[in-house]
């Protein structure tokens, strides 16, 4: 059995206005559609934009806050090493106030140490002038009864000599206080405000001095030592040594040795 093709229908103006509504309703949804993609887009590209601005941002703060975070950094290394410097500079300031003030103290210990050595200057010399002025008193009352004791005990002595000085080249200069003499006999006489054991010692160190033993030519020599004061058991010392001791006292002198001493004879004369 064939089959014979339907004829198609014919176009009225009826169905060319159907097909024309159904092409503008279609143009319109296209239209829509079109609108629709144009505006997510330029959502889309808002989106992207304000995303890329947003990261922008957010880079450009992260960067602001490395930068602050370096900064501050520097800003504690400066702090710091200010701090290091103003130490630094208290180290020195402290250094220098120790040298100042030890610069102070040598200048203040020497300035003492001056007025010290001025002092001990002027003490030494009113010592010695005080030393010297009693010596002198000393042996002023020694030389005026120096012949009267000395002959009380045995020595006939006739003449006193005050500061007799004795020198040579080869042993210097030597003073002997009071040098009593006779034709045989000499008796040099040490006298000092206070005796001491090294005067002892110095004295009869001097009594073999050559040119003591020349200036008395040939006689006996005795030795006799006369003071205000003395040091505990000097006396008993010179005396041990073979020493006449002389003691000044008031106004007048004496000698301490008991009645039975016989001074040393420091040059007997020669066989």
């Amino acid at each position: 059995m064939s089959i014979i093709p339907a004829e198609p229908a014919p176009v009225t103006i009826e169905r060319i206005l159907e097909v024309l509504d159904q092409v503008a309703e279609r143009q319109k949804e296209t239209d829509r559609l079109l609108k629709e993609g144009e505006r997510r887009h330029a959502e889309t590209d808002r989106l992207l934009d304000r995303l890329v601005e947003e990261r922008e941002q957010e880079r450009e703060q992260e960067l602001e806050r490395r930068q602050k975070k370096r900064e501050r950094r520097q800003q504690e290394r400066e702090r710091r090493q200010q701090e290091r410097e103003r130490r630094q500079q208290e180290r020195e300031r402290r250094q220098q106030e120790r040298e100042r003030h030890q610069k102070e103290a040598v200048e203040r210990r020497n300035a003492i140490d001056r007025q010290m050595k001025e002092t001990d200057r002027r003490l030494q010399r009113a010592e010695d002038l005080f030393t010297s002025q009693w010596g002198r008193l000393v042996e002023s009352l020694v030389e005026g009864d120096l012949v009267r004791l000395l002959r009380d005990r045995g020595v006939a002595v006739e003449v006193v000599a005050p500061r007799v000085r004795l020198g040579c080249a080869s042993w210097g200069e030597r003073e002997v206080d009071l040098l009593a003499t006779n034709g045989t006999e000499a008796v040099a006489v040490e006298v000092k405000t206070t005796l001491r054991a090294r005067d002892v010692d110095r004295f009869l160190d001097l009594l073999a001095h050559p040119p003591l033993l020349r200036h008395i030519r040939g006689r006996r020599l005795y030795g006799a030592v006369a003071y205000l004061r003395a040091h505990e058991g000097t006396p008993r010392y010179a005396e041990r040594k073979g020493l006449f001791v002389i003691r000044a006292t008031g106004n007048s002198a004496s000698i301490v040795n008991p009645a039975a001493f016989r001074p040393r004879d420091f040059h007997p004369p020669a066989n």
